[in-house]
């Protein structure tokens, strides 16, 4: 499975790039998947009183809803490793995958800064492809370095990328 990550602190970017790199690869016909790291402490809201967060609180480990060709599945366990959420993904003959979070993984990873203080403590992170940062960064860095601004030049150059690990 080709699986990058999108890396940074809260409020770095991250969503807004997976969503654009989502939908280049849409455009090329690709499937894509994503998984997001809820980082912020805590379970992912839910809408309290639907059916199936009603069958969880009941006790069902696994609760799903489907409507109009989507499924919505919940899982519950003590705690999801990224290879496990992956493993759910393998069957789904999948593209891409964009995982959004979980820093300390090992696929390749595109790093969002906001400033020379962010990137001083994930610099140290493993398999960084690409570093966008919202302002310049002083020195030279061992990786390209893109503005947050210029998306049509770091999209395209994310693209070729997955392109090579295919």
């Amino acid at each position: 499975m080709n699986v990058w990550q999108v890396v940074g602190y809260k409020h770095s970017g991250k969503t807004t790039l997976v969503e654009k790199w989502v939908a280049a690869a849409v455009r090329e016909g690709w499937r894509v998947g994503t998984v997001k790291h809820h980082g912020h402490g805590g379970e992912p809201m839910r809408p309290e009183g639907v059916d199936s967060v009603r069958h969880e609180r009941a006790g069902a480990v696994a609760a799903a809803v489907e409507g109009d060709g989507l499924l919505q599945l919940h899982l519950r366990r003590p705690l999801w490793r990224l290879d496990d959420v992956l493993a759910l993904y393998a069957p789904l003959q999948l593209d891409l995958v964009l995982v959004e979070g979980y820093k300390q993984e090992r696929h390749p990873k595109v790093v969002l800064v906001r400033s020379e203080e962010d990137w001083a403590s994930l610099q140290h992170l493993a398999d960084i492809r690409a570093v966008i940062a919202w302002e310049p960064l002083q020195g030279t860095l061992p990786h390209p370095v893109f503005s947050l601004a210029d998306d049509d030049e770091y999209i395209p150059w994310l693209m070729n990328e997955v392109r090579t690990r295919t």
